[in-house]
């Protein structure tokens, strides 16, 4: 019995699935602290304990760092649906709802997802490599010898200051959208700037900038 256990430990089917529960196991671990740290810093927010001063900082970082990649990716992306979107519109007589396409697709989609994707590649990258270097460098370690949370010192501030600055992040990023896309249909199709943003204003509600703030709350809870 025992030759057979080993031979049948040495096989391919027992390591592949020995290597699927290996990593489904770390999976489910990771989930888990994912939950706890999150219910912590809740707890945290709820109890109105932080640090005011850290927090300004991580919306500087959140709002005014990444706001230039934000605006160029909205605005590259808004710019290159225009010029494709707005000539055959005009040319199909449907000239009067160019406006309005732009303004619901940046407003509804293209807003919040590229400027979600902004931040995550940048601000959210940056944030996992400095609390890893910390964690690395015994850093973190070295708060806990301290007394001092670093739920509470480290997470708390960085998701407060996502909660606080992803929504206007992402309304300036959508306004920048639409103006571009205004400029482009202007240049590539020669439609006014007064007939664009009449039916910009004529189709968008603000049950659609409710759902673009939404969104942009789920993309920080994301990232």
């Amino acid at each position: 019995m025992s030759s057979l256990q080993k031979y049948y430990k040495q096989s391919a089917t027992y390591k592949i699935f020995t290597g699927i529960f290996s990593e489904l196991n770390s999976f489910l671990e990771t989930l888990g602290k994912i939950a706890m740290n999150g219910v912590a810093t809740a707890k945290f927010i709820a109890k109105g304990d932080f640090n005011f001063r850290e927090i300004s900082e991580q919306c500087y970082r959140f709002g005014i760092t990444s706001l230039p990649i934000t605006l160029s990716i909205v605005g590259m992306t808004s710019i290159i649906v225009a010029s494709q979107v707005a000539l055959e519109m005009v040319k199909q007589g449907g000239s009067n709802f160019v406006g309005l396409l732009m303004t619901m697709l940046i407003v509804r989609e293209v807003g919040v997802i590229m400027s979600g994707f902004a931040i995550i590649s940048m601000i959210g990258s940056s944030l996992a490599s400095e609390l890893a270097t910390m964690r690395v460098t015994e850093q973190i370690d070295a708060i806990e010898v301290l007394k001092v949370n670093p739920i509470k010192y480290l997470f708390v501030p960085r998701v407060i200051a996502g909660l606080v600055m992803m929504p206007p992040v992402v309304v300036i990023a959508s306004v920048v959208g639409v103006i571009a896309g205004a400029v482009t249909a202007h240049l590539t199709s020669g439609l006014g700037y007064r007939a664009f943003f009449d039916s910009a204003w004529l189709g968008i509600y603000m049950k659609d900038l409710g759902v673009c703030l939404l969104k942009a709350l789920f993309f920080h809870v994301e990232s």
